[in-house]
């Protein structure tokens, strides 16, 4: 009989509730939950067509393990067995840095990514720690370490009360948010406009949010930071800087003002390609408006100076007195983060404790770079045993990666390699046994990641909406597993890991004064946890320690799992408040606006004046329908606007004499590919734009649909070489290609 349920949405950063209609195990269709607490029954594309990517034939629906060469169906006990038998061997032999781990970005959208992942990491004992951040926001990461000394201390902005937003290689129109959790961020932005605030935004392309603008600076790309470093220097060179509340807990501003003295407007506008009145309205549009945030995001994390436009970001939210007060930028409060301590000095956040093997990347926040797995594995070095096993977890770096040519033939040398993934796609068809998770209709989900990120602090959770079907695993049960099967225990019981985890996570909260608990008895506490089985309890055990929690006992009403479970659309907890100095944990325990790390990288940004390139550069892009590599797979989510076209301005396409739709070969560092040229005035002149996931054309791939339209992959252009020297993050955009257009080719 056809029933609904409901499910918070994992498809993106926006964390959409949704209400699915079920017939039996299928899911029928997807709308948004009108009554859902925080997205008020706002969806998107993604969303809708949830029931499709649920029910994708391609979705591996049992274990493989490679026999005589080939990938085979085998049991769940088979499958294990085989992990255990592929890994010791090689972390005995070799050591424990020579098993590589790889997480992907779908990892952060489920629960289980959020709770097992590092308890697999320390199983292992290895540093060879690879995911998706530094690809995308490890810049912000580390600025956020080096100012506040928490590197997921990540401010976002004040949405729904701000009167004044500057977006700077920001898309929200097409990304949903990054980095800044906001189900429907259109109808926020809209919104900002209709009560008479001002949106700005920055973007070499003419992007769907840059039509939405008030106003729209089509900066030359790669040159964020110089431009956002002389917005600064205007503020102090008018004498428009207030910290105002903010002025006792930050040091630095003074050397912060000599530091920038140099970045005039002036100076950097031939590089910005930004005149410097522009610049200066900039600025004093930021310190006139009454609350006000600056919001960076991809576009400014995946060039040469992400770190430094990350750290900037933050600055002139800091000097404009709009970090940390209501329509500026807040530190959001999840239900799951740690009990509160009072505050004070911190242990800090250090860069470069280990240093990859190869090329000798620092490691930042406990990874290196992705773009350096290649040359982890196959590269010998008299130090150091390269990378002979991997693990990776909803990752296909193969496609989101630089130069996946040589990762292609990198993972092929592997000694033993275990994917956790639902496909078989350009990565994990290198496995030697592949653990695919259910779909997301037959998973819980809670937003352990989203929450720390949201604009509106709330808690929601959602049960499965569909029973585990006969053959599945849950996923919070594969990665139990493929714990003890690292550690040679491909048998043991997996309850046994999420008990360990309660038992040593109350043993700690007991002997900590600042905890609701303390000096109570662990087995007491572990007896009051409700839930049906070891995720839930656990999450039960977080919400009774948090911030809401009701400390078992010791805070009557407070959050528990009980209590999220009766209100089914999640509960409210309030907008984002002033934290500071709570959140900090630097060692001096304040904020610290000029750390040595930035102060030393930024001769360098200086260095950028004059070293510009000329010629085109290349830019990625999203789309509404899209995430990643991840959904090309789905027909109701490609075709239309989401296709793999290159785009490129008028002005050049007639200097080129490309016509649109014509084959043009793109070349850069890293390799060549061939796409349809589009032409279009949504990109600058000298600018080309390629979208980022495709490249379905690889063999021994089950990807039906997404290997009929494959697209190229435009990271096959970039050789790994041009990293953030600060966060390992990957250059992306900014990247000098040259362009050739061809004929008598078809596509």
């Amino acid at each position: 009989m056809p029933r609904s349920a409901l499910r918070i949405c994992p498809l993106c950063e926006a964390t959409c509730g949704l209400t699915l209609s079920i017939d039996g195990t299928r899911v029928t269709a997807a709308r948004g939950d009108r009554d859902d607490v925080f997205s008020r029954g706002f969806v998107c594309p993604k969303g809708a067509s949830f029931g499709a990517l649920d029910a994708d034939p391609d979705r591996l629906r049992a274990p493989l393990v490679r026999r005589d060469g080939e990938l085979r169906e085998a049991t769940w006990e088979e499958a294990f067995d085989a992990v255990a038998a592929g890994l010791r061997p090689v972390a005995d032999g070799h050591g424990p840095h020579a098993v590589g781990l790889v997480l992907g970005n779908p990892n952060v959208h489920t629960m289980a990514g959020a709770l097992y992942p590092n308890l697999l990491l320390g199983a292992l004992g290895t540093r060879s720690l690879f995911t998706a951040s530094t690809l995308d926001q490890m810049p912000k990461h580390v600025s956020s370490g080096l100012l506040y000394g928490d590197a997921n201390a990540i401010p976002v902005p004040d949405l729904d009360r701000t009167d004044h937003l500057l977006l700077i290689g920001a898309n929200p129109l097409e990304s949903n948010g990054s980095l800044c959790t906001a189900p429907d961020f259109p109808g926020r932005l809209k919104a900002l406009k209709a009560r008479g605030g001002t949106l700005t935004v920055v973007d070499p392309r003419r992007t769907r949010t840059a039509r939405l603008a008030d106003r729209h600076v089509a900066i030359r790309p790669g040159t964020d930071a110089l431009l956002l470093a002389a917005t600064a220097q205007v503020l102090f060179e008018e004498d428009l800087v207030d910290l105002g509340a903010l002025a006792p807990h930050v040091e630095g501003v003074a050397e912060l003002a000599d530091t920038v003295r140099d970045f005039t407007p002036e100076s950097v506008a031939a590089a910005c390609d930004v005149d410097a009145g522009t610049t200066r309205a900039l600025a004093r549009e930021l310190a006139a408006a009454p609350t006000a945030a600056v919001y960076g995001r991809i576009g400014s994390c995946t060039v040469p100076h992400g770190t430094l436009a990350s750290w900037l970001v933050d600055v002139l939210n800091i000097l404009t007195g709009n970090l940390d007060r209501p329509g500026g930028a807040l530190f959001p409060q999840a239900a799951t983060d740690r009990t509160p301590r009072p505050a004070g000095p911190g242990r800090g956040f250090a860069l470069g404790r280990w240093h990859s093997r190869v090329s000798g990347h620092p490691e930042a926040k406990g990874e290196l770079p992705l773009s350096a797995l290649a040359e982890e594995i196959d590269t010998a070095t008299e130090d150091g045993t390269p990378v002979r096993a991997l693990i990776t977890i909803a990752a296909n770096p193969v496609l989101s990666a630089p130069d996946g040519d040589r990762l292609d033939k990198a993972l092929d040398s592997l000694d033993f390699m275990v994917s956790v993934d639902p496909y078989l796609n350009e990565t994990s068809r290198h496995a030697h046994v592949v653990l695919p998770p259910p779909p997301p209709s037959q998973s819980p989900h809670h937003d352990f990641a989203f929450n720390t990120l949201a604009v509106r602090n709330q808690v929601r959770y959602t049960r499965p909406a569909v029973p585990l079907q006969p053959g599945r695993m849950a996923e919070t049960e594969i990665l139990a597993r493929l714990i003890l099967a690292a550690t040679g225990r491909p048998g043991a019981d997996p309850a046994a890991v999420d008990a360990t985890v309660i038992e040593q996570t109350l043993a700690k909260a007991v002997r900590d004064p600042h905890s609701p608990v303390h000096r109570r008895d662990p087995r007491d506490l572990a007896a009051l946890l409700t839930g049906t089985d070891g995720p839930e309890r656990r999450l039960d055990m977080m919400l009774r320690l948090g911030p809401y929690g009701d400390g078992f006992g010791a805070r009557p009403g407070g959050l528990t799992l009980e209590r999220l479970l009766a209100h089914p659309h999640g509960i409210d907890l309030g907008p984002l408040r002033p934290r500071l100095p709570q959140p900090l944990k630097t060692r001096s325990g304040k904020v610290e606006l000029l750390p040595a790390p930035i102060a030393a990288d930024l001769p360098r940004l200086a260095r950028s004046l004059t070293e510009r390139a000329t010629g085109l550069v290349l830019v990625g892009r999203r789309h509404l329908r899209s995430n990643n590599s991840w959904m090309h797979n789905v027909p109701a989510l490609t075709g239309g606007s989401n296709r793999c076209t290159l785009h490129l301005n008028p002005d050049d396409a007639a200097r080129l004499g490309v016509r649109d739709g014509q084959p043009v070969r793109v070349k850069g560092a890293g390799g060549e590919v061939t796409a349809p040229a589009e032409v279009t005035d949504t990109v600058r002149p000298g600018v080309v734009s390629l979208p980022h996931g495709w490249g379905h054309d690889r063999p021994g791939t089950r990807l039906t649909h997404a290997a009929g339209d494959p697209g190229v992959n435009v990271n096959q252009l970039l050789d790994g070489t041009l990293l953030d020297p600060l966060s390992g993050n990957a250059v992306l955009n900014g990247i000098p290609i040259t362009l050739t257009p061809l004929t008598g080719t078809k596509l």
